[in-house]
């Protein structure tokens, strides 16, 4: 088995190639940089994940006429998201690191989410449908992080983005990620009328794959040598899968 590391001939100020799966929900997409060029591939694909994404892959390669040889790291989403999407994720980065030798480089999902829209004048709020009436959701401000990552209800969501708000007026708030509208409408009515009512929006492309995210936050990763993970970890979970809570397990892997 090979043991990963950065190629020598990536610390000449070249572009690293690198390939960036995002598996975190409907939406799968993959980014390959190669050189000075991205090649990108998005789908709504469901449930089949699985059955598309190294058939996509070897699709971005031949588009690229590059040879999985030169790749240089592989990214995927660290989580939260769809516990099957993430593992698919994880499992197809995780062969391919493993048998170039290249670095895995990860990245939460929610900062990809709100990695475009760090010139939003107010709060991002990226978010997924958790299921149980509960959502992944985080805050971000001018790129930064305002808090962990949350699986809660709307009303603690409300409340926290209302406390959020109150401290930094005038704060519109954008909601972003493939389940933006279905939060924002339980929100709404969760708000007292008055001034510190924030006024919310939806980000239009909300649904849509964050490889070029991960592909951006993997590339300054790569670059700056900090923070490459251990080939041998996983997707970094909330709460427990369906499974681990019927078979009386509380652990995160």
């Amino acid at each position: 088995m090979k043991e990963p590391v950065i190629p020598e001939n990536r610390r000449d100020g070249r572009p690293p190639n690198i390939l960036a799966l995002d598996t975190a929900s409907a939406a799968l997409s993959a980014a390959l940089s190669a050189g000075e060029r991205t090649w990108y591939f998005e789908a709504d694909a469901g449930l089949r994940h699985s059955e598309l994404l190294m058939e996509i892959v070897d699709t971005l390669f031949g588009k690229a006429g590059m040879d999985r040889g030169d790749l240089d790291a592989v990214a995927c989403m660290k989580g939260p998201g769809s516990f099957t999407g993430l593992r698919i994720g994880f499992a197809a980065a995780k062969g391919i690191a493993l048998a170039l030798g290249i670095p895995l480089v990860t990245a939460p999902t929610l900062d990809c989410m709100a990695a475009s829209l760090s010139v939003w004048p107010g709060i991002v709020l990226p978010a997924i449908d958790a299921k149980k009436n509960s959502f992944f959701a985080a805050l971000y401000s001018g790129g930064l992080r305002l808090c962990p990552d949350m699986d809660a209800e709307a009303p603690l969501i409300a409340r926290t983005l209302n406390r959020t708000v109150r401290e930094r007026p005038p704060c519109p708030v954008i909601l972003t990620g493939p389940d933006a509208g279905l939060l924002a409408s339980r929100l709404g009515p969760l708000f007292p009328e008055g001034a510190a009512e924030p006024e919310l929006c939806i980000d239009p492309l909300g649904r849509r794959g964050r490889a070029g995210e991960l592909l951006k936050l993997a590339k300054d990763t790569f670059l700056l040598n900090n923070g490459l993970d251990d080939v041998f970890s996983g997707p970094e979970y909330i709460r427990p899968s369906d499974a681990e809570l019927k078979s009386g397990l509380n652990s995160k892997t």
